[in-house]
């Protein structure tokens, strides 16, 4: 027993010293990154001691580049699936940037409007309120303040235009 590990070890420093350049050029040529190719290549030849008790020197070199083949697609599938997670998240980022940003100035843009709303004639502002904030139609506030619906729609037509005008003085 201790003759056969004997015997796999220097098998193994053998086939070490034989295809470590070997094996780090494929790794190297497959994955593009220097460092990386290294620790893979150094973890080739850990691998390979798992397996100590079936090596056999007409198999060794096969048993190498199966070991390297298979870290080299592991590697490769983590290595994508991380730069797909980092893709997905980067990509959102923007979004929340701007969804943040646009609720900002829609935030401002609000406070200028309440701002202008405050400074209109008070049978403007109860119509403007009642149409912007309420939702009520020129019909119903016509039917509600006693007023034509004609008159409604002038009073909503001068208040949205002033309002616009200062909204575009504060941008």
């Amino acid at each position: 027993m201790e003759n056969i590990d004997m015997s796999s070890v220097q098998l193994i420093t053998d086939s070490y010293q034989n295809y470590h350049r070997s094996v780090y050029l494929y790794i190297l040529y497959k994955i593009g990154k220097d460092e990386d190719a290294k620790d893979l290549a150094q973890d080739v030849f850990l691998r390979l001691m798992d397996y100590k008790q079936m090596l056999r020197p007409e198999t060794i070199k096969y048993f190498i580049f199966s070991i390297c083949r298979n870290l080299v697609i592991d590697y490769l599938r983590r290595h994508y699936k991380m730069q797909e997670i980092t893709s997905y998240f980067l990509d959102q980022l923007p979004t929340f940037i701007n969804e943040v940003e646009s609720q900002i100035i829609a935030n401002d843009l609000s406070v200028c409007e309440q701002k202008r709303v405050l400074r209109l004639p008070a049978q403007r502002r109860k119509i403007y309120v009642m149409s912007r904030f309420k939702h009520i139609s020129s019909a119903d506030i016509s039917a509600c303040l006693g007023l034509s619906v004609r008159t409604v729609e002038n009073h909503l037509f001068i208040s949205r235009k002033e309002i616009r005008e200062y909204i575009q003085q504060c941008i």
